[in-house]
């Protein structure tokens, strides 16, 4: 079980909740919950997603994967964005 950046310091997690479930309880979203599988992220909200992560990260869209299971989940995107982030930094 992942404690990374858990909670209200999240700024992932406050993302997908204020973006996709918004007004619904966000309980469920656990770090394992699958975004895609359960539809909370569809194809368009995935293309909103890749880009917040661009815009956030500073990381180019060029060096964001664009298939679906890079996103399938919290860890998942933050594993993503721990490898790509200080990557797009160091290039800048």
């Amino acid at each position: 079980m992942s404690t990374m950046n858990t909670g209200g310091n999240d700024p992932i997690r406050a993302y997908i909740v204020n973006e996709f479930l918004a007004g619904e309880d966000a309980e469920d979203l656990t770090d394992d919950f699958d975004l895609i599988e359960s539809t909370v992220v569809n194809s368009l909200g995935l293309v909103r997603l890749i880009s917040w992560i661009s815009d956030t990260y500073s990381i180019p869209v060029d060096d964001i994967p664009l298939e679906p299971a890079a996103y399938r989940t919290l860890a998942d995107i933050r594993s993503f964005v721990s490898q790509a982030a200080p990557a797009a930094a160091a290039a800048s």
